[in-house]
């Protein structure tokens, strides 16, 4: 017997009383650009955007709005809105089914959420879209729950703005669906006549009827970085006209270069951004949180302790320059005489 196998058994008997590694489920996230593996805490810290490629991945409505409203003032709109299978519609699933399984999936009841806060002090309306559910598609509810967050924006007479991420009309519910593109250009609509802003970010993606609609309707229309916008993909596209499409074609990047869209944000300056554009287009101040106050008042200590320094400095240097001159005892004089 040789000695590789005198204490394989000893080897063998260590790894069974180690045991397998007890690692947290979801405590590391790949990135599909570059393909990176995160730490997921630190990448919610930088709002979903990889730290090596700058990629944006996508987050959740509810999570985009509390990062984009003030914490202090958010009143959701319209939640009593919910979906209903109409059409009894079913494919290699029922509607109603599928409904159930994004409810649980995500923990939203449809694919669109409003929401009434500040940005910064100034009062405005925010909608996004949740892709995780149903692929962010626009039935009956999405569409009645912007219709509804745009009237309120019409009572208060406050600017709306609405990120958008999704596939487009959702097919389960036919020709409702589609009547939603119509229903929803019909309000902006109003809101430009009542000379109300209406901001528009598209985040990746935002396809179909939504990017015929609302998704483009915008005042002022904002992209993020990399984000895919158009009616149709780029596979139907290609395969309808029979050629091939330039590279970056829809990317957020192509479109600025096209005049299709205004800008191009960034995920992490989008709220500073989209507030003083509100700032700009309704003529009101932001207003200056406190924890940047702190900072403000930080950075101008040290200058106001250098000043006192140097001013402590020159009077030391000025008496050391002057000469006292003692006084001489007449005792002493009479005797040096």
């Amino acid at each position: 017997m040789s000695w590789l196998e005198k204490i394989r058994p000893n080897i063998v008997r260590g790894d069974r009383k180690r045991g397998p590694s007890k690692v947290p489920e979801g405590l590391w996230k790949k990135c599909v650009k570059c393909t990176a593996v995160l730490y997921r805490p630190e990448l919610e810290r930088n709002n979903d955007v990889c730290p090596k490629c700058d990629h944006h991945m996508r987050i959740g409505a509810r999570r985009r709005l509390d990062t984009f409203l003030d914490p202090e003032s958010r009143e959701e709109i319209a939640s009593d809105v919910l979906p209903r299978d109409r059409l009894k519609f079913k494919d290699i699933k029922k509607y109603k089914d599928r409904l159930s399984e994004a409810e649980k999936s995500t923990g939203e009841k449809e694919a669109l959420i409003a929401m009434k806060g500040t940005v910064k002090g100034l009062p405005v309306v925010a909608v996004a879209f949740e892709f995780a559910f149903l692929g962010g598609s626009m039935g009956y509810v999405v569409g009645e729950r912007f219709t509804r967050a745009a009237k309120v924006a019409l009572e208060e007479k406050i600017p709306l703005v609405c990120f958008s991420a999704t596939g487009g009309a959702r097919m389960q519910e036919a020709l409702i669906s589609l009547m939603q593109m119509a229903k929803t250009s019909a309000i902006i609509e109003r809101l430009k006549q009542n000379s109300l802003p209406y901001i528009s970010v598209m985040t990746d993606p935002v396809y179909g009827g939504v990017s015929a609609s609302l998704a483009l309707l915008g005042d002022i229309n904002i992209a993020e970085p990399g984000a895919r916008s158009g009616f149709a993909g780029p596979n139907i596209i290609e395969q309808t006209i029979r050629q091939k499409l330039p590279p970056g074609f829809q990317r957020s990047e192509f479109l600025l270069d096209h005049g299709a869209i205004d800008m191009i944000v960034h995920r992490n300056d989008m709220r500073d951004r989209v507030g003083g554009l509100l700032a700009k287009l309704t003529g009101q101040t932001l207003l200056v949180p406190t924890d940047a106050e702190e900072e403000i008042a930080q950075e101008a200590e040290p200058e106001i302790i250098e000043k006192v320094v140097t001013e402590e400095e020159a009077q030391a240097s000025a008496s050391e320059d002057v000469v006292e001159v003692e006084p001489v005892d007449e005792n002493e004089k009479k005797q040096e005489q």
